[in-house]
C-alpha cells in the first residue's frame, strides 16, 4: 500500500463519513488475520500503517518472563537482557517481521475490509432514516412477489409486506405503485429489515392525517380507530374547534377527502363517528349506519344495552356481526344489540 491508498481513505472519509482512523484500524486487525493465515504462525503480531505513507510493517511480539514454556510467545529475561539490558519480566518485546511480498496480501485485505465498512456504514445510514420513519406512510413500487411476500422498493432498500400485512382484496403485481404503514425498523446482519403493512390501523390514522387539514392541524383529533382490513373501518373524531364539524372536515367537499382513502384501500368502507364523551351517545353514533332509539350503559362492567328498530336490526348487527363487533372496538365497551320487539317480549 502507499500514499495513494491514505489518500483514498480520505476521500471516504469525506464522502461517506467514516473516520478514516476507524477504518485503519479495522484494517491493521484484519492484517494480523492475514498474516497468520498466509505465514502458518500463532505468535503474537502487530500490525502498523504508517498514517502519513501507507507503509505496512509486522511486529513479533515476545512477553520477557522468568521461564520460557512457549518459544513462539516467549522470551527469557536472559535473552532479553542480550538484546536491551533495561528489559524485565512482564515487558513485551517487540522484532520486525515483514514478508517481502505482504504489499500484495495488506492491498487484498484492505480493500475488502474497507468495502465491507462502507457497506455497514450505507446500512446505518438507511436504518437511521428508516426507524425514524416506524409509523409513518411510505410510497414504494412493488419490486416482487415470493413465496407469499411482496417485497417492495423504497429506493435506497426494500420493505417486506408480509401475508398477514396484506389487504385480502387486493392483488399486488410488479411495478404497483402503493402505499404502506411502517410497522418496525430492525436491525440484521443483512442490514435494516422494513416491516410494513396495508392491514394496520394506523395506516388508516396517517391517510386522514395527510389527507384532513383540520386533523393535521391539530384542530380535529381522530380519537379511535377500528378495521377490518379490505373490508369496513369505523373512526371516531373529535374537533377542538366548535365551528368546525370534524366529519364534514373529514368527508370533505361533495366527499371527496374521503372517497380519496377509499380509493387508496381499494373500495374499504369507511364510517366516520362524532366522538362523544357521553358513553351512551358514543355507542350510539358508532353503529351508524344504524338508527338507535336507546343506549343503557352499565360502566362498572363497561358494557351497554342497544336497542333499535326492528327494521334496523340486521343493519345494526352487520353481516356476519361484523358492525357491533366494529362499534365495540371503536368504543372499548361491550354492546348488546336488541329490536323494539325483542324488548317488549322481555
Amino acid at each position: 500500500m502507499n500514499m495513494e491508498f491514505i489518500e483514498a481513505l480520505q476521500q471516504i472519509q469525506k464522502d461517506k463519513g467514516i473516520s478514516k482512523e476507524i477504518l485503519i484500524d479495522a484494517i491493521e486487525a484484519a492484517l494480523i488475520s492475514s498474516y497468520k493465515r498466509n505465514f502458518g504462525t500463532s505468535q503474537n503480531v502487530r500490525v502498523e500503517i504508517e498514517r502519513d505513507t501507507g507503509d505496512v510493517r509486522v511486529y513479533s511480539q515476545k512477553q520477557v518472563v522468568e521461564e520460557v514454556e512457549d518459544d513462539l510467545l516467549e522470551i527469557s529475561i536472559e535473552d532479553a537482557k542480550a538484546i536491551d539490558s533495561n528489559y524485565d519480566a512482564g515487558d513485551v518485546i517487540e522484532r520486525e517481521v515483514t514478508p517481502r511480498n505482504f504489499g500484495r496480501i495488506a492491498a487484498q485485505t484492505a480493500k475488502q475490509v474497507v468495502v465491507q465498512r462502507i457497506r455497514e456504514a450505507e446500512r446505518g445510514v438507511v436504518f437511521e432514516e428508516f426507524i425514524n420513519r416506524e409509523s409513518d406512510i411510505i410510497t414504494g413500487s412493488v419490486a416482487r412477489v415470493a413465496k407469499g411476500m411482496v417485497y417492495i422498493n423504497l429506493g435506497k432498500t426494500e420493505a417486506i409486506l408480509g401475508p398477514t400485512e396484506q389487504m385480502p382484496n387486493e392483488d399486488y403485481n410488479h411495478g404497483d405503485r402503493i402505499k404502506t404503514y411502517i410497522v418496525e425498523v430492525k436491525k440484521t446482519t443483512k442490514g435494516p429489515q422494513i416491516v410494513v403493512s396495508r392491514t394496520h390501523p394506523g395506516l388508516i390514522k396517517r391517510l386522514f392525517e395527510l389527507e384532513v387539514p383540520e386533523i393535521h392541524e391539530g384542530v380535529v383529533e381522530i380519537k379511535s380507530i377500528s378495521r377490518e382490513a379490505g373490508s369496513r373501518t369505523k373512526i371516531a373524531v373529535e374537533s377542538k374547534d366548535p365551528n368546525v364539524d370534524p366529519v364534514g372536515a373529514c368527508v370533505g367537499p361533495k366527499g371527496t377527502r374521503v372517497q380519496s382513502i377509499v380509493d387508496e384501500l381499494k373500495g374499504e368502507k369507511i364510517d366516520i363517528i362524532k366522538y362523544s364523551k357521553d358513553p351512551s351517545e358514543f355507542i350510539a353514533s358508532s353503529l351508524s349506519p344504524s338508527k338507535v332509539l336507546s343506549a343503557v350503559v352499565n360502566p362498572d362492567e363497561k358494557t351497554a344495552k342497544v336497542v333499535v328498530p326492528d327494521y334496523q336490526l340486521s343493519l345494526a348487527i352487520g353481516k356476519e356481526g361484523q358492525n357491533a363487533r366494529l362499534a365495540a372496538k371503536l368504543t372499548g365497551w361491550k354492546i348488546d344489540i336488541k329490536s323494539e320487539s325483542q324488548v317488549k317480549e322481555e
